[in-house]
């Protein structure tokens, strides 16, 4: 007779699950992926190395759902900040520019491993996921904003990818470098998001 796991059982297996998941991201934030061995994954979680591999069969599979669990939660953030609530396109990008970039400046460590750091390619391609992500946050605004006559007619998928592009390459060097006040930065970034969209002029008298 083939054996059935219990309710609790099953219960048990996916809270250890869930406490490796978590440890992970907790090392990635605190170290980015060079860190994250599985040993010192385990010895996080509480857990023996061999419970680790029980669930996951490689350090690249949980690299991957670590990423995806830690991209999400920016990822989220950003869609909330700048979600249709009355505000203009212009303010919606600005609001999501904003918090994107000011989350990533405080936590560098964790922001270099989701945007930058050399990765396995089940990681890599998660980052592209999450990359059309932002994209389609910004998409939208700009598309209510083209719908509204705030904005100019445009391509407004190339121009959301422009703008991930833009203020992930842009955060890069400052991640690496030596931590200090970034008010400016911010704003410039913001300002630089807003300035790259092709608002609509308003009619000569």
């Amino acid at each position: 007779m083939p054996y059935r796991p219990t309710e609790r059982t099953t219960a048990r297996k996916a809270e250890v699950r869930e406490r490796i998941v978590t440890a992970a991201v907790e090392q990635l934030a605190e170290g980015g992926y060079a860190s994250a061995g599985i040993q010192a994954i385990a010895a996080r979680a509480g857990v023996a190395t061999g419970t680790v591999y029980r669930h996951f069969a490689s350090k690249a599979e949980l690299s991957t759902e670590a990423f995806r669990r830690a991209a999400a939660r920016e990822l989220a953030v950003v869609e909330e900040v700048a979600a249709a609530d009355g505000r203009s396109a212009l303010e919606r990008i600005a609001a999501g520019a904003e918090v994107f970039a000011r989350r990533a400046l405080a936590e560098p460590e964790r922001a270099y491993a989701l945007l930058a750091e050399p990765v396995d390619p089940g990681v890599e391609e998660q980052r592209l996921v999450f990359r059309r992500g932002y994209r389609d946050v910004y998409r939208r605004a700009l598309d209510d904003g083209i719908a509204s006559g705030e904005l100019e007619p445009h391509d407004s998928e190339t121009v959301a990818a422009a703008l991930v592009g833009a203020l992930g390459e842009a955060l890069v060097g400052p991640l690496s470098r030596e931590r200090g006040p970034h008010e400016a930065l911010v704003m410039t970034l913001v300002s630089f998001c807003l300035n790259a969209i092709p608002a609509r002029q308003p009619a000569l008298a």
